[in-house]
């Protein structure tokens, strides 16, 4: 399965980088970006439905990236949400949790555990 991927992120070479990654190991499809909060959640509430995995930085451009998890709350039982942050802290994957995210990955070193998330999620039915 084809996992349409929608991505939160302010850094263009990260996001590229993450997008060509992705859709090479682990089947991604990208429906698109934002670099700010705003962009995110007006997005997310005029995609309802249409996503399978976002894809959250902590630090945009504009707003915060605990914003879009909150947006993101409102999502279906299928649909997930990850973070992926150079702020991993255990403070920070405690909070995000709170707001719903299902996992946190660490930008510097946990890149291989992200995409093996994504490959789980391909294989499920």
């Amino acid at each position: 399965m084809e996992i349409k991927t929608y991505i939160v992120e302010d850094n263009a070479t990260i996001r590229e980088n993450l997008v060509e990654t992705l859709q090479e190991l682990a089947g991604v499809q990208s429906l698109g970006w934002s670099d700010t909060e705003d962009e995110a959640v007006r997005w997310l509430g005029a995609h309802r439905g249409e996503w399978h995995l976002l894809i959250v930085d902590l630090f945009l451009r504009q707003g915060s990236g605990l914003g879009v998890l909150q947006a993101g709350q409102q999502r279906g039982r299928e649909q997930r949400v990850v973070v992926l942050s150079n702020y991993a802290t255990p403070d920070m994957r405690r909070r995000c949790s709170e707001l719903g995210a299902d996992a946190v990955f660490d930008k510097s070193n946990e890149i291989d555990a992200l995409v093996d998330y994504c490959l789980a999620l391909s294989e499920r039915p």
